[in-house]
């Protein structure tokens, strides 16, 4: 039987002798292993890393062996598990199974039976073999990340690449929509035929329907000559709709129409034509919500939501911040011909802590200004800072703006009045004392003031 190559399985056991013997056993038929003597230890190494099986203890003090589980399919649900125990009952062994559990072993175990559920539960977790030769990870060569929830929605992907199955993928705008579908469409048995995208949202309703469908000569005022549709155009590839949630009822319809009966009709058209695509959509609404509001139609949504991946925002994947930003950096460094830019770590940091709301489209459009506008190779934090500042929408923090107003106001006032701290206090209000504190707070000399006004 063919499992993956160096697959890493996580071990979960009290029982320091039997983990020790188990991960020898694991070891000596080539798999990696990571053994841990507790539930919370597990989870633990589950965010660091995401293995490819979980082998653990029923019995176990905290986090036991069914609750582990749970938990494992709430943050990774397509991690199979296999359950050891001394304590096997018929109960136990039915409430694994209803819990999705893979296999339940008893111990003392058979060392074939371990080693021959490990391969099974592996062959079934493991993504189906790509059809080209080259690197297996080729198909999401476009998708830079190290973040355990990242990973699984690739696994799920690769997973779901080899059958026809709709797939709606949900997420915040930036968040890589249209790269993780080009991503299913190249591991996929499609992959030789077109990968055709359209953002549902940006196209007028009345030419939506055009652009989808084709459309006849005369059909309509521009209508010079007849038109293939995409569904057409995408013939034996995949079709990704983005922002499916913004498509008009009507169309809806005939979108519905084109998934069950697999043909479609040009405008001012009588015949239908046959298509074969497979359909990839995406939105940052929830289709569910917009059903439940009659903005939606049911049957279609279950039409194209048979498997449903959710990317995460970029803030939930902050480890990737500094793999994205280098990335992107040594893209725009050999565009801008400055093969030695770099960013300073100071800079690292404030991209790493920062909001993005705009999520990994903003972060490349921070970067790519910073490098436009730097005036040294190493990038400072300053000009990030500044950049973000004009980028970033958000409202900052209500302190952190009234300090800011506070600041630029008696820089201000001391300007107008040439430094004079009895005049400048008398303007805004306050007495000399209180104002003499204000400018401690602010670090504000009023002798700078002084200098500046003699000096014009």
């Amino acid at each position: 039987m063919n499992r993956p190559r160096d697959p890493n399985i996580l071990l979960v056991d009290d029982d320091k002798g039997l983990l020790q013997l188990i991960s020898m056993r694991l070891g000596a038929s080539g798999y990696a292993v990571t053994a841990v003597e507790s539930g919370e230890a597990a989870l633990a190494s589950l965010e660091v890393a995401r293995p490819q099986l979980v082998v653990t203890d029923l019995r176990m003090d905290g986090i036991d062996g069914l609750a582990l589980v749970d938990a494992i399919h709430r943050k990774a649900p397509g991690i199979p598990v296999v359950i050891l125990t001394a304590h096997g009952t018929i109960p136990e062994a039915v409430s694994a199974t209803r819990r999705g559990v893979f296999s339940f072993l008893t111990k003392p175990f058979d060392p074939k039976e371990l080693l021959d559920t490990v391969a099974e539960a592996l062959e079934l977790s493991s993504a189906p073999p790509a059809e080209s030769h080259g690197d297996a990870d080729a198909w999401r060569a476009d998708i830079v990340t190290c973040a355990p929830s990242m990973e699984d929605v690739l696994a799920r992907a690769r997973r779901v690449a080899g059958s026809d199955a709709s797939v709606c993928i949900y997420g915040a705008s930036g968040t890589g929509k249209e790269l993780l579908a080009r991503a299913i469409h190249r591991a996929s048995p499609r992959a030789a035929s077109p990968f055709i995208a359209v953002n549902c949202a940006a196209i007028p309703e009345g030419l939506l329907e055009s652009e989808l469908f084709g459309h006849k000569r005369g059909s309509f005022t521009g209508a010079v000559q007849d038109r293939r549709g995409l569904f057409e155009a995408a013939f034996g590839g995949t079709l990704f709709l983005d922002e499916i949630g913004d498509m008009p009822i009507a169309l809806q319809v005939k979108l519905l129409r084109a998934t069950e009966e697999r043909v479609v009709r040009p405008v001012g058209s009588n015949a239908d034509q046959p298509i074969n695509v497979r359909i990839i959509c995406a939105t940052h609404r929830r289709l569910d919500a917009l059903v439940a509001a009659g903005e939606f139609r049911e049957d279609l949504y279950y039409r194209l939501n048979v498997v449903q991946l959710e990317l995460p925002s970029l803030a939930e994947r902050r480890e990737d911040i500094p793999l994205l930003a280098e990335h992107f950096l040594s893209r725009l460094a050999e565009r801008y011909g400055r093969p030695h830019l770099a960013l300073s770590p100071e800079a690292m940091r404030i991209l790493v802590s920062a909001p993005w709301p705009g999520n990994i489209r903003q972060l490349l459009n921070v970067i790519e200004q910073a490098v436009a506008l730097a005036s040294t190779e190493v990038i400072p934090a300053s000009l990030v800072r500044q950049v973000q500042d004009a980028d970033d929408a958000t409202l900052i923090p209500l302190e952190a703006a009234r300090r800011s107003f506070e600041r630029d106001y008696l820089a201000r006032v001391l300007k107008i009045t040439g430094g004079n701290v009895t005049h400048a206090a008398r303007i805004s209000g306050r007495n000399r004392t209180e104002f003499y504190r204000l400018l401690a707070r602010n670090s504000l000399d009023p002798s700078m003031f002084k200098r500046s006004a003699h000096a014009h």
